[in-house]
């Protein structure tokens, strides 16, 4: 098991739970641990300010179904019955979803508790003498800058999701917003904390990873959150950032914060090594023994098959449930969409020789090689080949790029049923996707990745998209390019690559499907969609344009209106009966 550092002493505790009121943010002290005694030493300070970040690390998860199930590359369709849970997953996908949506209220309910967690010790602090716990005031200043940017990033994840937030900074009700606060106010408020981080925070130091600094946030990684903010402005406050997006991305990837290089391998920033990888900005630390949350349901331990652990040789680290899988390239009758997005297997196979439309599989000894799991998934078992079955009808799984009825139906044949939509489905429809590695039981890299929040790769693409926008196609194909050689064999680089290093044209469509094949199944696509207007215009598999643009922020849930009368419904959005 790898040495992971002090943010793991918190992984045991229990979440803070329920919705963000602003009209009642008192607390209540039900034991003896109060802020008045509770701080004692300088572990006791280091355990407050990561509190909330263990709580981040959980909440990937509403994020990822946010960003993922309302867009165009994954979704979660009715398999023989299983996954229909009244319609939510299709509401998502036609974008028909209601404020009684648990989507609606999930990054909400997810964000405010950890930006009040924070708010307390930061509260705290102002209390406190550092020379009280053998502390410098660079050091404690440090500690606070960490709280202050955790505090940023799930500001940014509420100002992409609803847009009209309130603004909170204390546990002390009077200093916060009653309603809501103009979006403008809520962009300044993150962009001065964020560069008032980068001033107090240490650079990265080294050139092995973050190591056991891993979970903890620098220069970079403030810069880093600056450079999602001003990338997605334009959307967010109506204003145009693209030139301090590109300055602070660039001095990013010219090593102004530290050392960084992108990772040899596509796999390398994924792998249960990569707090050595330097291609990692900032990552939460994840281990199979304690916390490991993109190793969850929500995120990617259900974007396999029913029955695959047999595949992975992983049944002792539990079973899988299809949430999950690519939306489809082909009709059932095995023609290909013609979707301006979405595709998602198409588009990988424009470059057939991507290393990472290999099968997936397990090499032994921590390793793996491909990405995707299609076709039928074939294993041993006491010398005996077998195949995965599906957990309805006894049927070989074989795993098609096609959503429909297909059961036994062996491939190449046509089933019955021509139907292919959210509601018609089984558990061969869709490729299945393992971004982290799924290792067997023997492996000690077994659910040992960290999960990468921020990376390089990110900063070459958002600096590229500045470029993009501005005119200078060639310096924009060249960031990808750096990026992208990696996917692909050498000898394919002349026709793979953009031009003028290779043969592609780089496109606005291009552009959107190179988004959408480095960072799949990210917890972004939805963000990208909508900066690039096609969140709301775009059509894939089983989805036509919406109406209008009121979809691409969310309404503000149920629940959580009735928790404060004075927040105010989102446009578009049918207002509720207080």
């Amino acid at each position: 098991m790898k040495l992971k550092n002090i943010f793991y002493s918190l992984a045991g505790m229990a979440f803070l739970s329920g919705s963000f009121a602003c009209t009642d943010l008192s607390e209540t002290a039900y034991d003896q641990i109060v802020s008045e005694n509770y701080y004692n030493t300088k572990d006791d300070v280091i355990r407050a300010v990561f509190r909330s970040f263990e709580h981040g690390y959980w909440s990937i998860g509403t994020r990822q179904t946010l960003n993922e199930q309302t867009t165009d590359q994954i979704g979660t369709w009715s398999r023989d019955g299983w996954w229909v849970d009244g319609q939510v997953w299709q509401r998502m996908h036609y974008h028909t979803w209601t404020f009684e949506d648990g989507l609606c209220h999930e990054e909400w309910e997810a964000c405010y508790p950890g930006i009040m967690q924070t708010n307390a010790v930061l509260d705290d602090f102002k209390t406190l003498d550092p020379a009280t716990f053998g502390m410098t005031q660079a050091e404690f200043d440090a500690f606070e800058a960490q709280a202050k940017v955790i505090r940023a990033w799930y500001y940014i994840r509420l100002l992409d999701a609803y847009r009209n937030i309130s603004l909170a900074v204390s546990k002390d009700p009077s200093l916060n917003s009653e309603g809501q606060v103009p979006p403008q106010e809520i962009f300044d408020f993150i962009e001065s904390e964020l560069k008032a981080g980068i001033e107090a925070l240490p650079a990265k130091t080294g050139n092995n990873g973050n190591g056991i600094y891993q979970g903890q946030w620098n220069k970079a990684g403030a810069a880093a959150l600056l450079v999602r903010l001003y990338l997605n402005a334009e959307k967010w406050i109506g204003q145009a950032k693209y030139n301090e997006c590109a300055d602070y991305a660039q001095k990013i990837i010219s090593g102004e914060y530290g050392y960084y290089a992108l990772g040899s391998r596509w796999d390398e920033v994924f792998d249960w090594d990569n707090d050595t990888c330097n291609e990692v900005i900032f990552g939460f630390p994840g281990t199979y023994g304690r916390s490991h949350w993109h190793y969850d349901g929500n995120v990617y331990w259900w974007a396999v098959a029913v029955n695959t652990h047999f595949y992975f040789g992983s049944q002792r680290q539990g079973g899988h449930n299809p949430k999950y899988a690519c939306q489809p390239s082909l009709d059932i009758e095995g023609n290909p969409y013609d979707f301006e997005l979405g595709m998602t297997v198409h588009k990988f196979k424009k470059y057939p020789e991507d290393y990472r439309l290999t099968l997936y599989k397990n090499l032994g000894n921590s390793t793996r090689e491909g990405m995707f799991l299609f076709g039928y998934l074939e294993y041993e078992d006491a010398g005996e080949s077998k195949r995965v079955i599906s957990p309805v009808g006894g049927y070989e799984l074989y795993i098609r790029d096609q959503v429909g009825i297909f059961h036994a139906t062996p491939p190449g044949q046509l089933p019955d049923n021509r139907t292919s939509d959210m509601k018609t489905g089984d558990h061969n429809s869709g490729w299945h996707f393992v971004k982290y590695p799924i290792y067997g039981d023997d492996d000690a890299g077994k659910q040992e990745s960290d999960y990468v929040e921020i990376r390089l790769a990110e900063m070459y693409y958002s600096l590229a998209e500045c470029k993009f926008r501005t005119g200078d196609i060639a310096g924009a194909a060249k960031l990808l390019n750096d990026v992208r050689k990696r996917n692909y064999p050498a000898e394919y680089h002349a026709g793979y690559l953009y031009q003028p290093d290779g043969k592609i044209t780089l496109t606005e469509g291009e552009f959107i499907d190179e988004w959408g094949r480095e960072f799949f199944a990210e917890g972004r696509r939805r963000t990208d969609l909508i900066r690039w207007n096609k969140f709301t215009t775009g059509r894939w598999w089983d989805k036509e344009p919406d109406q209008d643009n009121h979809w691409e922020i969310l309404a503000i849930g149920k629940r959580i209106m009735d928790s404060n009368p004075a927040l105010i419904q989102n446009p578009g959005y049918d207002d509720m009966n207080r």
